[in-house]
């Protein structure tokens, strides 16, 4: 694993650590916003309008980050206008690739029909002969201008949720103004201690971080089964953004954090409330397409080799999220 450094691949190690031994995400690079008529947001620039067919989605479908956005992509309606690209699950010396170490491809994944690369590396070449960055996805990609708009998850499920509505399911808001207060809230707390916290815990390098991020992690996870005792959803009866950000993690929780990240002081099904909410989201119409467990294993056991060095993907655990969740039941 590496990252690109003047526009040349260069080999590091993977997980950016501070002196503590705390794993620290770095600041994605891309933060232009596609807008109905193209004019800027607080952030980058302008010229990115809406339109059917200019844009084109990078992603793992082992990756929560990137699964936030092939959810909001199915959720809108989206499949006809944003086309998509999907890696390959390993992520090897060269990163995210293509195809397969043996140049097949592994079932889920593409080619990239667009641009032809072989590795994700290239299109941030494309974007940027000499980036300096990690890199990641997702990737909203725009065909017309060949550059990348945005490569920040949570920035591009805000333009899919509203900046294509002329051809998506406007019925459906998942930021409505009367609970944005409330998602704003909720959000930075399971971004840190949740969806960032397994990684907190899997990449430490000390015990003391080990243990500070597991404590934060049951904690938060405590205090959310809590809520969803009282709610349907994390910002009341009304499924929302919030809702969305946090069902990646809660969908890879038992497969893969519990033992590859080491977050094992209880699983997903052991919290009544939380399993049931993760089992409902799933059934949502369009979800399940999204969820690839082979995948997610693959990628998480095999390309990890500073935590799992003999790269064996553990067969279990036996997970079903399409039985009746009831939650509909419960919250009348």
């Amino acid at each position: 694993m590496g990252m690109l450094i003047d526009g040349k691949w260069q080999t590091e190690d993977a997980f950016p650590i501070n002196d503590r031994g705390d794993f620290v995400r770095r600041e994605t690079s891309f933060r232009n916003w596609v807008t109905r008529d193209g004019a800027p947001r607080p952030s980058g620039g302008g010229g990115f309008r809406a339109e059917p067919g200019r844009y084109h989605l990078y992603i793992s479908l082992a990756c929560p980050w990137a699964h936030r956005t092939l959810i909001f992509r199915a959720l809108k309606r989206l499949e006809d206008t944003i086309t998509v690209s999907v890696v390959d699950p390993f992520m090897g010396d060269r990163g995210w690739a293509f195809t397969a170490p043996d140049g097949s491809l592994t079932p889920g994944s593409t080619p990239d029909h667009l641009n032809g690369s072989g590795y994700l590396a290239d299109i941030y070449l494309k974007a940027d002969p000499r980036f300096t960055g990690r890199v990641t996805v997702p990737i909203l990609w725009d065909k017309r201008t060949a550059t990348i708009v945005n490569n920040e998850s949570s920035e591009i499920i805000r333009m899919l949720n509203s900046a294509f509505d002329d051809f998506a399911d406007a019925r459906l808001d998942f930021y409505p103004p009367a609970l944005r207060a409330a998602i704003d809230e909720i959000n930075p707390v399971t971004y840190s201690n949740v969806n960032n916290g397994v990684y907190r815990c899997g990449f430490a390098r000390t015990q003391a971080a080990y243990e500070a991020a597991f404590a934060v992690l049951f904690r938060t996870l405590d205090d959310l089964e809590a809520r969803l005792s009282r709610n349907r959803y994390l910002a009341g009866d009304r499924i929302t953004e919030a809702d969305w950000r946090l069902f990646p993690t809660l969908a890879r929780f038992d497969s893969v954090y519990y033992s590859h990240f080491k977050c094992n002081q209880r699983r997903l099904i052991d919290y009544p409330n939380l399993w049931g909410y993760t089992r409902e989201l799933y059934q949502w119409p369009g979800v399940a397409a999204t969820v690839s467990l082979a995948q997610i294993k693959r990628h998480y056991y095999a390309s990890h080799v500073s935590i799992n060095p003999t790269r064996i993907v553990p067969v279990g655990p036996a997970i079903d999220f399409t039985t009746p969740h009831d939650r509909a039941h419960t919250f009348v």
